[in-house]
C-alpha cells in the first residue's frame, strides 16, 4: 500500500481509531482493510437493525393503543406502571419535539423515544407490573410460547441494543465472536414480530457474505487501487 497515501489517511480518520485494529502490530495494508472491513459489516447491520427497533416499537404502540382505547396511551398510562425514568422520558420527547416546532403528535413521540424505552418493557420490574407478559403475548405472536419469556426477551434486546449502540456509532465489531449468532438472533426477533419484514430483511442481507469473504476483497481493492510506491 502506498505508504504517503495511508499517513494521509491516518490523519484524517485518527490515529487512535485505527489503532483498534493494529493492537497485534499489522502493517498499513491489514490494519485498512480491518477498518473496511468493520464498515462493511456494520453497514449490513443497520437494515436488520433498523427493521428490528422500527417493528418493535411500533408493535407495542398498536398494542398499547388498543390496550387503552387512545393513540396518546402515554397520557393515559399509570406512572406506576412505568419505570420512575420512563414519564420523565415521555415528557423530554414532547419539550424537544416542541423546541423544534414539531407537532407532538402519537406517531412523532413514537419515532423520538429511544431504544432503551422500548427494550425495558421486557424487565423484571415489568414482569411484575403485568404489562410485560402482555406485551410478550402480543408483540411477539409468531415467537414460540418457550421463547415469550420475559428473561430470554430481555437477554435478546439487550444483545440487540449493544449491538446497535455499537453499529451506529462506528465502532469495532468484527472481533466479536458471537457476530453471527447475533445476526441470526436479530432477524430471529423480526420473525417473530412479522414473518413478512424478516423475510424483507433475509432478502436484503449482505452480513454472511461479507462475513465469509473476510478481508481479502478489501486487501485486494486496495493493492489495487493504491500500490505501493516504488
Amino acid at each position: 500500500m502506498n505508504i504517503e497515501f495511508f499517513s494521509h489517511i491516518e490523519n484524517v480518520l485518527a490515529s487512535e481509531r485505527l489503532d483498534a485494529y493494529r493492537q497485534d502490530g499489522a502493517g498499513e495494508i491489514t490494519t485498512f482493510s480491518r477498518y473496511l472491513l468493520n464498515m462493511a459489516l456494520c453497514e449490513s447491520l443497520y437494515s436488520p437493525l433498523q427493521f428490528a427497533e422500527i417493528a418493535l416499537r411500533n408493535a407495542i404502540h398498536v398494542y398499547f393503543t388498543d390496550y387503552y382505547g387512545k393513540e396518546n396511551w402515554y397520557d393515559i398510562i399509570p406512572d406506576n406502571k412505568l419505570r420512575k425514568w420512563q414519564p420523565q422520558q415521555i415528557a423530554d420527547t414532547k419539550r424537544k419535539l416542541s423546541q423544534s416546532r414539531k407537532s407532538i403528535t402519537p406517531g412523532a413521540i413514537v419515532a423520538e423515544l429511544n431504544f432503551g424505552f422500548w427494550t425495558s418493557f421486557f424487565n423484571k420490574f415489568h414482569g411484575q407490573s403485568g404489562l410485560g407478559h402482555r406485551l410478550a403475548a402480543n408483540v411477539f405472536p409468531y415467537a414460540p410460547k418457550t421463547e415469550r419469556s420475559l428473561s430470554k426477551l430481555d437477554d435478546k434486546w439487550e444483545r440487540v441494543r449493544r449491538l446497535r449502540n455499537r453499529v451506529f456509532h462506528h465502532e469495532r465489531i468484527l472481533h466479536w465472536k458471537s457476530l453471527e449468532q447475533q445476526h441470526s438472533e436479530l432477524l430471529e426477533l423480526i420473525k417473530w414480530i412479522s414473518p413478512e419484514l424478516e423475510e424483507a430483511a433475509v432478502a436484503l442481507d449482505r452480513f454472511t457474505t461479507i462475513r465469509s469473504e473476510w478481508l481479502e476483497p478489501w486487501r485486494e481493492k486496495i493493492r489495487s487501487h493504491w500500490p505501493q510506491s516504488s
